[in-house]
């Protein structure tokens, strides 16, 4: 019997090594995985991963608008990493002085205001909280060090372990992690947040 959903946001060249560990682990623990995306008025889209040694060795169709779901349908949200959510963040027609208004970014609003829905990001995929400097304001978080940059001018804390970012951090319902070398440790963490609930 399923315990729930977790919504895992997802673009073109999503992160290989995340989203075969996402798969195989949630489902293990009891959860359905339910990928979402802006669709653009098709009825599904196929994603690639990033290659993996030039090859691109991942793929998923994706058929839930993000539009028409809330994230109060998931029993958490995942942000996968690579450069996903960049792309997620696009915006056909951008208005001068108006917040980034793309499916993507109104739907984390949206998750980011419910105080008790668990958000896991990893690597580059805080780069869709860059999409709206309201959302990471204040925020401990961790990252991939070429993003610590857009990171920290959107008003987050990242947290550091000597000269490096540090692995996970836990700031609210936020659960940040550094890079996919560490998803097995994201993933467990993420499952107990979760469960606390």
């Amino acid at each position: 019997m399923s315990k729930g959903k977790i919504g895992v946001l997802i673009e073109d060249h999503f992160d290989q090594t995340e989203f075969e560990k996402f798969n195989e682990f949630f489902p293990k623990n009891g959860y359905e995985i339910e990928y979402l995306s802006h669709l653009w008025g098709n009825k599904e889209l196929h994603f690639d991963s990033n290659p993996d040694n030039g090859v691109i060795g991942a793929h998923v169709t994706v058929s839930t608008e993000i539009d028409d779901v809330s994230p109060l349908d998931y029993k958490g949200i995942l942000l996968i990493g690579a450069y996903a959510t960049d792309r997620l963040r696009y915006q056909a027609n951008p208005r001068k002085g108006e917040p980034n208004q793309a499916p993507a970014v109104i739907f984390l609003r949206n998750a980011v205001a419910e105080p008790n829905l668990k958000i896991g990001t990893i690597c580059h995929s805080l780069w869709l909280f860059c999409a709206d400097k309201e959302l990471l304001k204040g925020k401990k978080v961790t990252c991939a060090h070429n993003i610590i940059c857009d990171v920290e001018n959107a008003g987050a804390d990242v947290v550091f372990e000597g000269d490096q970012t540090a692995e996970l951090v836990i700031d609210g319902n936020l659960i940040t992690g550094k890079h996919p070398g560490m998803t097995d440790r994201f993933m467990e963490v993420f499952l107990n947040e979760i469960e606390k609930n």
